[in-house]
């Protein structure tokens, strides 16, 4: 790369088999943000603004008249009386405001481009604590531009580095660390000691190579990498996916973590390890697989990083009152429910928070108390949901968690289609909150829903609510419905014995309609009866792969 000025290209889509493409890395072109020259432009003039000011206060300051009096406001005004305090002159001296400004100007202009994001781990410790210690250069315009430019250009070389720095980091003693490169599985030592403790060194080249896939993806700066091993370690043994299925781990107790990297971000990061050796790295590791891998199914549609980013960082609304300390009063719970969430307080994202309340609701959270001070509570612990969405990026899998709310789009198209009479007796087995049931007549409608959270939503919107197994409530049920609309839960099998149940439950001549997995056997559900299908509705659930199809079935009078 010759021009610093380099667009940025990235995009993430899906094809029909939902697996994400990725940028070549073979060359870089169109890989990095852009750069333009008059980015420093507002930044300097506030410098050559502020540099005044302290000059200003520095010469009133430290002036004869001026002194003695400013020494009385900082000696009367100390937050403890029994501090040492420097002296006026010491306080404001001018070259230790201007090594503070400094450090918080050359900050802000690496923060005005991507070029932090692809240092390697020693050259961000450079800048780090020069800036940390305030030690960073003048903030000259001349020299902040020619350095700025400088590392622009090295991008390339940085992101490279940053590879090699993940492939060192690399276990020696392990045979599936192929030295000719990043193969499918790699092998790193000493990820947890022997306290249990995560190494953080260690773990940044994990957080390294989350990052460098991600720009592969079009994607920003992955979030929770420090849980994602932590949720790997304490289930030893079982892999975790992460970002899509790109990356998996599986850790040990004795300390290692094992690594598979997809097929398709294996040979982009040996074509970038290749710009530092380029004749180290044999030609068929630089190039993209001939097949595509199976049994290692790459995932689209993943969650947003800023929406990872709010569930990351959300933690346990007080469900148990404080410990009574010696001149403090016990503080009341919020809740007295253990398994609840809550967001941080202050700034945020306002989309991304709302998307993120969409996937608590979609994993079952239950929003309790006001806008001011929200919290949502859960029949489960949450945890290993949570810490799974944003290590994976997207919402676990069907056959782990079963609810899943019914999009509005899809509940009103399955209600259409039920016809419904103003004399007709309707039932939703498995209602969750009430996805299907709201496009229903309250007063014509029973729900049936096991969650005892869930039911307090149902019962709260006016509908007749049993907390119950549906398999369990309807053995012991008189047949008398004339609509039954369901969203089963799919996995095991469940949703046959589901439809079946619920069938059983119907008049003669009522009708069932269902939202089913694309591959139920359609021949063999229900024999006998009168049964329309629709077409394959892709990504029917937010965050998931989910294909499913809809049932319209009238029972034999």
């Amino acid at each position: 790369m010759t021009d610093h000025l380099i667009t940025h290209s990235a995009s993430q889509h899906t094809d029909p088999d939902n697996v994400i493409h990725c940028h070549g890395a073979g060359s870089l072109d169109g890989f990095f943000a852009p750069a333009p020259t008059s980015i420093l432009d507002t930044l300097t003039a506030r410098y050559k603004t502020m540099r005044a000011s302290l000059e200003s206060v520095a010469a009133m300051v430290n002036s004869n008249d001026n002194a003695a009096a400013i020494a009385h406001f900082i000696h009367g005004n100390r937050p403890q009386r029994g501090n040492h305090m420097p002296a006026v002159g010491q306080l404001f001296q001018l070259s230790g405001a201007l090594a503070s400004l400094h450090a918080e100007c050359w900050q802000e202009a690496l923060s005005l481009t991507d070029v932090y994001e692809y240092m390697p781990n020693e050259r961000r410790s450079e800048w780090d604590n020069m800036i940390h210690e305030m030690t960073t250069p003048e903030f000259n315009e001349d020299t902040v531009r020619a350095t700025l430019n400088d590392l622009l250009l090295q991008r390339e070389t940085f992101l490279a580095e940053r590879v090699d720095g993940i492939f060192r980091a690399l276990s020696g003693a392990h045979v599936t660390n192929r030295p000719e490169g990043f193969s499918r599985r790699m092998i790193m030592n000493g990820m947890f000691d022997q306290w249990d403790t995560l190494d953080y060194s260690r773990k940044g080249y994990i957080h390294d190579l989350r990052h460098v896939i991600a720009k592969f993806m079009g994607r920003g700066v992955p979030v929770g990498t420090d849980n994602a091993l932590k949720a790997a370690y304490a289930r030893s043994g079982e892999w975790l996916s992460l970002d899509g299925g790109t990356l998996r781990v599986r850790a040990y107790k004795k300390g290692t973590v094992h690594c598979e990297i997809h097929p398709e971000m294996a040979w982009r990061l040996n074509s970038i390890l290749a710009h530092l050796y380029p004749l180290a790295i044999p030609s068929q590791h630089r190039e993209k697989p001939a097949r595509r891998m199976k049994t290692f199914e790459l995932k689209g549609n993943l969650l947003p990083f800023p929406v990872l980013s709010e569930l990351d960082s959300m933690s346990a609304e007080r469900h148990l009152p404080a410990q009574r300390g010696r001149f403090t009063q016990p503080m009341q719970p919020v809740t007295t429910n253990p398994f609840n969430r809550r967001f941080h307080q202050g700034e945020h994202d306002k989309r991304a928070r709302a998307e993120a309340v969409r996937v608590l609701e979609t994993i079952g959270g239950v929003k309790q108390g006001d806008n001011s001070r929200a919290w949502w509570e859960f029949d489960y612990d949450p945890t290993e949901a949570l810490s799974e969405i944003v290590a994976s990026g997207c919402l676990p899998d069907i056959k782990s968690h079963q609810y899943y709310p019914t999009r509005a789009v899809l509940a009103e198209m399955l209600i259409e289609s039920a016809d419904i009479q103003d004399t007709d007796l309707c039932l939703e087995p498995s209602a969750g909150m009430g996805g299907i049931a709201d496009f229903m007549p309250k007063e014509q409608t029973t729900c049936v829903e096991i969650s005892p959270l869930h039911c307090h939503v149902l019962k709260a919107k006016g509908y007749a609510c049993f907390q119950a197994d549906f398999l369990a409530w309807a053995e012991t049920t008189v047949p008398c419905f004339d609509v039954v609309a369901m969203n089963p839960p799919y996995s095991e099998g469940r949703a046959i014995a589901h439809v079946r149940a619920a069938a059983k439950l119907l008049c003669h001549g009522g009708r069932l309609v269902a939202i089913l997995p694309a591959g139920t056997d359609k021949d063999a559900l229900l024999p006998g009866w009168h049964c329309e299908w629709s077409g394959v509705h892709e990504g029917a659930f937010d965050g998931t792969g989910v294909r499913v199809i809809m049932l319209k079935a009238v029972k034999p009078s």
